[in-house]
């Protein structure tokens, strides 16, 4: 039945494109119409898996695509957190490093003062003046 509808389908409209009256289609005969109908049947089966093999290629190129992203992304993250990790370390480094001279530079005042106090507790308290006679 749907070979009959078909052929008149096809018919009707090859008829139309080139010109000619479309209303009287003569009907196909068992045969042609079984043969017409195998020739369908394997045109769509063909079509019907080549479609499926394209969907099934745009899933895996997709899920693939996808996958490639979340480990570039994952990648890109850990360089963020290692740069991060490095920012805070230099930061760190920098603080110690200016802390240092100072630190050097207390040390370096402490130990005057050392020297200066020992200087001074080892000289003689200086004599009282002595008072000149009025005259």
């Amino acid at each position: 039945m749907n070979d009959k509808l078909y052929h008149w389908a096809e018919m009707r409209a090859k008829m139309r494109l080139m010109g000619f009256s479309a209303h009287a289609v003569k009907p196909l005969n068992e045969d042609a119409a079984a043969e017409l109908g195998a020739e369908l049947l394997g045109e769509a089966t063909i079509f019907v898996v080549a479609c499926g093999c394209l969907v099934l290629e745009y899933w895996r190129h997709q899920a693939q695509r996808r996958r490639e992203e979340r480990e570039w992304r994952a990648a890109w993250d850990a360089m963020r957190d290692e740069v991060d990790h490095l920012a805070l370390a230099l930061e760190a480094l920098q603080d110690r490093v200016q802390a240092a001279p100072l630190q050097s530079a207390v040390v370096e005042l402490q130990a005057q003062m050392r020297e200066v106090r020992a200087q001074l507790c080892v000289r003689d308290p200086p004599s009282a003046p002595q008072a000149t006679p009025k005259e």
